[in-house]
């Protein structure tokens, strides 16, 4: 048999090291040692990490790089990146979004984030961006796994046509449904919302993802009316809480009964580090906390937690490359989880934590998974998310579709030089 492609020598994540890796027909073949049957292209990748691609859980592809329209966020709060999106919505049209959306995508492409999950506001009448958003999925489709969430930004009952907006965006293909209770005008409201969302989800046969909780409040609990509605419809596995960060600020002892719930639920939580620090905590002086939910605690737990980007250059966040790296990065200094398995923990909640919430088949480095990888100018995960390393070669179906040069610096001191790329094997 001739090989379409073969990798050679590549670290695995799970850490198994110095595996070739074949490839026919957009499939992987074979990981194993020294593989010798011929190959139409080769990777020379010895002592690189070679991982499946990452997953962004939670992005908003309809507002990313629209910074500065129509004016900038100049508190930099939560509530002022929803009044600025107010004020742009109006004056979206479908062809600037679809050319802000491949951008990103582009982007995206080149950090080898294969995968993403994207809330499209269904608060505007016209449903443009649903449009604009179900194209580019379909034009995307041979280099990102797009996945978009059916999301009432102005409330599900608060907005007085969310209703029906909802329902006709999930007609037109729109994959999950999506809701923010705690924007609702009462938390009575917010709990019906979640009732009635998760009941058009198990109607319908759709995933769920809610935007959950994103508040300092620590009386916003509308996750444990989600893990209930998960169970009593029969969701188990299929629901997703988004951010949860009024969990940072609730009492240990109602925190224990919760997070025993989202288990029994199988509930997946999905952080977004970046943001969640950024806006969270406003009103703190000091002590001041953190903004992210309990993510060591929730992976104590068995939970599975898989994290996402949120946000690039719009109006709740002037920054961001779409480098899922330094989510995680992020992630495991704000949570302490600096432990050898934590951070490898982390490394988990961009790849293969966000392909289970999202239920994406035939994923990893393993026999008859699509051929979808990327290699890392890193030896493994810990290395990985302490450089945020250059992507070497980003593959989609067994074709490179990114490719860059190795990293380094070359240094001139009186007379000696010498090329460092910040790589150091640490000793087990």
């Amino acid at each position: 048999m001739q090989l379409d492609l073969i990798i050679k020598g590549v670290n695995l994540s799970d850490g198994r090291t110095n595996l070739d890796i074949a490839v026919k027909d957009g499939r992987i073949v074979e990981v194993a040692a020294n593989i010798t049957e011929n190959s139409k292209d080769e990777i020379i990748a010895t002592g690189y990490l070679a991982t499946p691609p990452f997953v962004d859980s939670h992005f908003h592809m309809d507002s990313t790089l629209s910074l500065g329209q129509p004016r900038l966020n100049q508190s930099g709060t939560l509530l002022e990146g929803i009044q600025l999106w107010s004020e742009l919505k109006p004056h979206l049209t479908k062809k600037a979004i679809k050319e802000r959306a491949h951008d990103l995508c582009k982007w995206a492409i080149a950090k080898g984030t294969l995968i993403i999950r994207s809330h499209v506001d269904i608060c505007d009448d016209r449903l443009l961006a649903v449009e604009a958003l179900l194209e580019v999925r379909e034009e995307i489709k041979d280099y990102i796994d797009l996945q978009l969430v059916a999301f009432p930004q102005d409330g599900y009952f608060r907005y007085k046509n969310s209703v029906d907006n909802l329902a006709r965006a999930l007609d037109m293909g729109v994959d999950v449904v999506g809701g923010i209770p705690h924007f609702e005008r009462t938390m009575a409201d917010g709990t019906a919302s979640v009732r009635a969302l998760c009941e058009i989800a198990a109607e319908r046969g759709l995933l769920v993802d809610m935007h959950c909780d994103e508040s300092d409040d620590p009386w916003s609990r509308h996750i444990e009316t989600l893990t209930y509605e998960t169970i009593r419809l029969g969701l188990k596995g299929q629901v997703s809480g988004s951010h949860l960060t009024s969990m940072h600020s609730m009492d240990n002892y109602y925190v224990s009964k919760l997070i025993a719930l989202m288990a029994e639920s199988e509930i997946h939580a999905i952080p977004n580090p970046l943001i969640n620090i950024t806006l969270q905590a406003r009103h703190d002086t000091y002590p001041k906390r953190r903004g992210m939910t309990r993510v060591k605690e929730l992976m104590e737990a068995g939970i599975n937690v898989a994290c996402g980007h949120d946000c690039v250059m719009d109006p709740w966040y002037s920054l961001g490359t779409h480098d899922m790296l330094e989510v995680a990065n992020m992630g495991l200094h704000v949570g302490q989880m600096t432990g050898v398995e934590q951070i490898k923990q982390m490394f988990n909640s961009v790849t293969i934590n966000g392909a289970k919430a999202l239920r994406i088949e035939d994923y990893g480095i393993e026999t008859g998974c699509n051929a979808d990888i990327v290699i890392l100018q890193a030896s493994d995960p810990i290395e990985a998310l302490r450089l945020k390393p250059t992507r070497l070669f980003v593959i989609r179906r067994g074709e490179i579709v990114a490719r860059s040069q190795p990293s380094s610096s070359h240094l001139t001191l009186g007379d000696h030089e010498a090329e460092i790329d910040f790589r150091r094997l640490v000793t087990q």
